[in-house]
């Protein structure tokens, strides 16, 4: 091979989903030569990919769209509380459109190498067709979950019939109409798959892995009044985003669940209930996530909600988790999901019970049973956090591999670099503040463009984060997440997924502090001019 060419570009990002476009908008303001390398066939990221029936945000749509461009705030116009994901692509079109974003947009272009070159201070990657590209920053943009797993199961391949993962939905619509269709996972996907596609099968049969609580989304139309508040208020539904724990638009409640009495307590769950979006998971007493007594109120209550929905008790007991308790894993919304279980055409399968031996060529074997379908859709979830890490071969100085770097467990510094990968950041990558995505995502884009203003402004060519930053923001992390009940449990959020080999080892892979704490770091760090970083 010859020597390593001079950069050709500024700045390369992997991915054109909501973080990959904001950034694209922000680097161009620099005047800079960015090119984005997106593996769909246009811009969406999650939005692109994740076509199932009934998916749709769970954050308000209007704390959701970017809040860069007051013009673009005016223009929108949201449909529903909570759109769906039809409606989200659209507004990721319109934004594309809007800001001329494709012209710098690559589609149809996986990404399959990064390498760093420490002669020219650059990053070459290398896509699936064999083409390289060569920049002095590389930003990576692939999302937190983005990359999905199906289940080890023996036989994947064997169904004759029609079968999809969720989050790789083909385009065509799917004729449900009297078909047998099974569903393997009851997470958020497969919660608002189930209870979208019951009214149309001939026969659905739910296979259930883990129990999940789930509460009421509350969804509905968004009438002219109320859109002309929603435009006259951004600044201050932003301005609430900025200081609430997560930036969604709920607060907590400043009281704990055993500082008032039985009553109130009830009365204020009943409240919670019926109230739109995360209210009950983020706005709820200060100390359900952290108390196991406060946390087992909140979860009893919801299991008698469950009981009451649900006809049958024998159904409704294996809906209700054994395993963990409510709010300790992402919180699933839905709409008269429970209610599903009513109806004459729906079967559940408790896979714990009966566990899933094999897909056939007709369909699916149990240790009980045999049963024939004509879909088999799988919501088996994402390799979360670093998943989408490990599908890139992402090496740093001296061959550094990212993938053995991370093998027991992420190591960042504020979650945007990581020692040996100069010149990388992440967005949205682990140890990041997420919550509510949109509003984690602008801030990190705007910290990363000012990291990469201050780099051209004194003439930098290389930033690397010192052994020192990542041991000192990595340890930190793992400190905030002691004593929350979520870091006991089993899910994405720590790590774990049976579907893949050697991710079943429960880790600190999230940030879960306060997004107002993480901020105030970072902004720290710009504020002293970068001075914890390895500059040069």
């Amino acid at each position: 091979m010859g020597a390593t060419p001079i950069p050709n570009l500024d700045v390369i990002i992997i991915g054109a989903g909501l973080s990959g476009m904001y950034q694209l908008y922000r680097l161009r303001e620099l005047g800079l030569r960015v090119r984005v390398f997106e593996a769909g066939t246009d811009v969406g990221g999650t939005w692109y990919w994740n076509r199932y029936p009934g998916a749709r945000f769970d954050s308000e749509s209007y704390s959701y769209g970017y809040s860069f461009s007051k013009e673009l705030l005016q223009e929108w116009d949201w449909s529903e509380h909570f759109a769906g994901q039809p409606e989200t692509l659209r507004y990721c079109n319109y934004v594309a459109d809007k800001f001329d974003l494709r012209r710098d947009i690559q589609f149809e272009s996986r990404v399959k190498a990064a390498h760093y070159e420490e002669e020219s201070r650059s990053w070459t990657i290398t896509l699936e067709d064999g083409s390289r590209f060569n920049a002095r920053f590389l930003i990576t943009a692939i999302g937190p979950l983005s990359t999905p797993t199906l289940p080890r199961i023996e036989g994947l391949g064997d169904f004759k019939g029609a079968s999809f993962h969720t989050a790789r939905w083909p385009k065509e619509p799917v004729d449900f109409t009297g078909k047998r269709v099974a569903v393997i996972g009851t997470g958020a996907t497969g919660i608002q798959t189930i209870q979208t596609i019951a009214k149309e099968v001939g026969h659905l049969t739910v296979f259930q892995r883990t129990a999940n609580w789930a509460a009421p989304l509350h969804n509905g139309k968004i009438d002219a009044e109320t859109q002309k508040k929603i435009k006259a208020g951004y600044p201050e539904i932003f301005a609430r985003c900025q200081e609430t724990f997560a930036c969604f638009v709920h607060t907590p409640d400043t009281r704990g669940a055993f500082e008032v009495s039985d009553e109130e307590r009830e009365a204020n769950y009943e409240r919670l209930y019926g109230e739109r979006g995360f209210g009950i998971w983020q706005g709820n007493f200060k100390d359900i996530l952290i108390d196991r007594k406060a946390n087992a109120t909140i979860s009893d209550f919801v299991a008698r909600k469950i009981r009451q929905r649900v006809k049958n008790p024998e159904v409704a007991e294996k809906l209700i988790p054994k395993n963990h308790g409510f709010g300790t894993r992402r919180l699933p919304l839905e709409t008269f999901y429970f209610e599903v279980y009513n109806q004459d055409n729906v079967e559940l399968v408790d896979i714990k019970e009966t566990p899933i031996e094999r897909i056939t060529t007709k369909g699916i074997k149990t240790s009980a049973r045999e049963f024939e379908f004509d879909i088999i859709i799988y919501a088996t979830g994402f390799d979360a956090l670093t998943g989408s890490f490990d599908k890139i071969d992402f090496r740093g100085v001296n061959d550094a591999r990212l993938k053995e770097k991370w093998k027991h467990g992420p190591q960042t510094y504020l979650g945007i670099m990581v020692h040996e990968f100069p010149n990388m950041m992440m967005l949205m990558g682990p140890h990041t503040a997420l919550g509510n995505i949109p509003r984690s995502i602008e801030y990190s884009v705007d910290w990363v463009t000012g990291l990469v203003r201050f780099a051209y402004d004194n003439k930098l060519t290389r930033l690397e984060a010192t052994t020192a930053g990542v041991q000192s923001w990595t340890d930190h992390v793992k400190a905030l997440g002691v004593g929350l009940l979520s870091n006991e449990i089993d899910s994405w959020m720590t790590g774990i997924n049976s579907n893949v080999e050697g991710k079943q080892t429960r880790i600190i892979a999230r940030y879960s502090g306060s997004a107002p704490a993480y901020r105030a770091r970072c902004d720290e760090v710009a504020a002293k001019g970068y001075d914890e970083l390895r500059l040069g």
